[in-house]
């Protein structure tokens, strides 16, 4: 029978792909697979044939019979019909390196990764060596995907160095930042690729457990990764020198800072600890234990693969490889776009994205989930890079983008930022706990108008004591979006005592 892939991610589950292979089960032999993130065109289908896949999309189960009686097992036309999903012009513009399998190969087959040049990194790494692997993985110029971008090379030689009979890698795949889903698409869509970037990991640095820590939000990509670890497991992909546990959080966005969430692995409740010591040095039941998020630690198979020099080849300035944007909120065509750093906001937002999907003016751009800094479009010439963004008082963080169009309201933003502070922290540093309850407070005078001057003052001033005070980036970054807001967008800050009297 004629094979046709069907996503299972979950964002094609909740617009109907379970549906759709229902309906094609006794006409096809039908494939699940992860998602290529062209979100506007889920569920996208794909027909195996002659001549290579046709896609179709989106696809409603109601359209099957139609789409069989046009000839969709032979690939034939179709209003649905996309042609060669590699020619759609979202996908031709992007280097796909880490997500080069997602919504290519069946998730759970061993098989399908081997074929699509997997494991090559980690018996490249085994051949040359634990320190030739970390001069590897240094060289690439590699960093942390996702908050303050610390080179993956030096953490990894820090634990590596680190004296101990026991040594731990953990990756965190507490992915809550607003407008993200890489991680859950790359697990959901391709867990073997994060099993071989923990390995190569475990063996850089002498560890011979790894834990990843994933959000209980994500019950798909969950049960993927489970799966996918008692597949490595009969295959010996993973076994007695190294092997894999997950872990599921309970939902605190805290247990995203690293110390929080090692916290929460011991069994304890996610509060912040105090560095030095780093976990590098002590960290998971007090030994040394590197912390990647799993774009980083799904980077490496691919780095160890073709070499450093192909890697460092791709981004800009101190950004080398590339990164997968995540494009979400009001947006035109909202997906995951992998490429170099380098791309422009305004580029990612307008040319990729389409502009807002309302079809009124782009007003503002979110970069870093909740934390990150509000950009308006005179900022859109601001390159995607960690210096570039710092410099204009931003952040990539783990590469969300949630477009805004004429219609939002920042003043609002500003206080939600604070209200998401006070009820996320875990309430070990005052800044942080009550830093943010009294910006909340102060945020709704401005909001009704009392004394609006007096009150930005004293935001500002708190803002200033929170950035610097807070013993983590939760109540150090939320003044990000906060001060942007005032900066960029004051005229909402003035609204409500400016409006005529009722």
């Amino acid at each position: 029978m004629t094979r046709v892939f069907v996503p299972r991610d979950a964002a094609a589950l909740a617009l109907g792909a379970d549906d759709v292979a229902r309906a094609l089960a006794t006409h096809a032999n039908v494939v699940r697979t992860g998602s290529r993130g062209l979100f506007w065109l889920e569920p996208m289908i794909e027909v195996e044939t002659p001549s290579g896949r046709v896609a179709y999309g989106p696809v409603a189960a109601a359209d099957i019979p139609g789409l069989l009686a046009a000839g969709l097992l032979t690939g034939a036309a179709h209003p649905s019909r996309l042609g060669r999903p590699e020619d759609l012009p979202f996908l031709t513009r992007q280097t796909r390196l880490t997500f080069d399998r997602c919504g290519v190969v069946d998730p759970l087959s061993l098989e399908d990764y081997r074929a699509h040049g997997g494991l090559t990194g980690l018996e490249r790494a085994r051949a040359i060596g634990p320190a030739a692997t970390i001069e590897t993985v240094t060289k690439s110029g590699l960093r942390g995907r996702g908050g303050a971008g610390f080179p993956a090379g030096i953490k990894w030689k820090t634990a590596a160095d680190t004296i101990s009979d026991r040594k731990f890698i953990v990756c965190n795949a507490d992915e809550g930042d607003s407008g993200t889903y890489a991680d859950r698409m790359l697990m959901e869509g391709d867990p073997f690729c994060l099993i071989e970037g923990l390995a190569i990991a475990g063996f850089a640095v002498g560890a011979r457990k790894g834990y990843v820590y994933t959000r209980s939000e994500y019950p798909h990509a969950i049960a993927t990764f489970d799966a996918a670890l008692k597949v490595a497991r009969a295959s010996g992909v993973l076994g007695p020198d190294f092997d894999i546990e997950q872990r599921v959080g309970a939902g605190a966005y805290i247990c995203g800072e690293e110390t929080s969430l090692l916290e929460s692995l011991e069994g304890r409740r996610g509060q912040v600890r105090a560095k030095p010591p780093l976990p590098a040095h002590k960290g998971l039941f007090g030994q040394p234990t590197v912390i990647n998020n799993v774009i980083t630690l799904a980077s490496v198979p691919v780095i160890l693969r073709d070499g450093a020099e192909a890697y460092q080849a791709l981004g800009f300035g101190r950004s080398r490889g590339t990164m997968p944007i995540q494009l979400a909120g009001n947006v035109k065509y909202a997906g995951l776009f992998e490429a170099g750093f380098g791309l422009t906001l305004g580029e990612i937002v307008n040319d990729i994205g389409g502009g807002s999907l309302s079809g009124r003016p782009v007003r503002a751009v979110q970069v870093g989930g909740p934390l990150g800094a509000y950009f308006p479009p005179a900022l859109f010439d601001t390159p995607f890079d960690y210096e570039a963004f710092t410099v204009k008082g931003g952040l990539i963080g783990h590469g969300g983008v949630v477009v805004f169009d004429d219609t939002v309201d920042l003043a609002h933003q500003a206080r939600f930022a604070m209200e998401f502070c006070a009820a996320e922290s875990c309430g070990k540093c005052t800044p942080c706990r009550i830093g943010s309850v009294r910006g909340m407070e102060t945020m709704d005078k401005i909001l009704s108008g009392i004394a609006v001057d007096k009150n930005i003052e004293l935001i500002r001033d708190l803002c200033h004591t929170m950035r610097f005070g807070s013993l983590c980036a939760l109540g150090g970054f939320i003044p990000f979006p906060v001060m942007s807001a005032l900066e960029h967008f004051s005229e909402d800050f003035h609204r409500a005592r400016l409006a005529p009297a009722a």
